[in-house]
């Protein structure tokens, strides 16, 4: 029997849902256990997959390279997307794509309190790849009915992560169905790349077993 780890599921939230999230905890005091993100639809992530357009890239280092990424999903809301020396590859992709560009990034959320007090979350990527406008389609379908899985679930009494949700946020559950809605109502028909590139895509090679869920891979 094998003690190697399983890389955690890599889950699919639309950016309004992910700005939303603010509180990360633990399920174990071991100082290696993963840090988790709360969703406000009642599921935790440790990592997160998305797909969307890349609009505009910015190297923010000061003494040495780190990049910024603004990704824009199909409602017009943003990912924050931060890659530097420990990230080198997507640092290196970062630095030599031009915007615009359809591109899939799977990655660990990180949040960070700003001098308000607030807290802002971002995505530190793990893999970006450089995909059309037909997978972006499939990532949005997907993304819906992740999202309004886990909303017809969240007054489940046995949901302790929709619990955990509703003690820490107090944002209407019904945005993100609105949110999901959107975004199927956005799509294109048309499906063709303007790159060129392939259809095929995996979210930086999370396998069904390791997802834990019923996923339809987007390959």
């Amino acid at each position: 029997m094998s003690g190697a780890p399983t890389r955690e599921v890599a889950r699919r939230t639309f950016a309004a849902e992910f700005n939303d999230a603010s509180y990360t905890f633990k399920e174990s005091d071991d100082e290696r256990a993963p840090v988790y993100l709360l969703l406000p639809t009642g599921e935790r992530a440790n990592r997160v997959f998305i797909v969307g357009t890349l609009t505009e890239k910015e190297d923010v280092g000061e003494d040495s390279e780190y990049w910024r990424g603004r990704v824009v999903d199909p409602n017009g809301d943003t990912f924050f997307v931060y890659a530097g020396q420990y990230q080198p590859d997507a640092a290196a992709m970062l630095r030599e794509l031009e915007a615009p560009k359809y591109v899939a990034i799977a990655g660990k959320p990180r949040t960070y309190e700003m001098d308000d007090g607030t807290v802002n979350v971002s995505l530190r990527p793990e893999s970006i790849t450089v995909v059309n406008e037909a997978t972006r389609d499939r990532w949005v379908v997907e993304t819906a009915e992740r999202t309004l899985e886990r909303i017809a679930t969240f007054d489940d009494d046995s949901n302790r992560y929709a619990a955990m949700a509703k003690e820490q946020y107090d944002q209407p559950i019904g945005s993100y169905r609105d949110a999901a809605i959107r975004a199927l109502e956005s799509l294109d028909t048309g499906g063709e790349s303007s790159d060129g590139t392939s259809e095929e895509l995996s979210d930086g090679g999370v396998s069904d077993e390791a997802d834990g869920e019923s996923e339809t891979p987007l390959q």
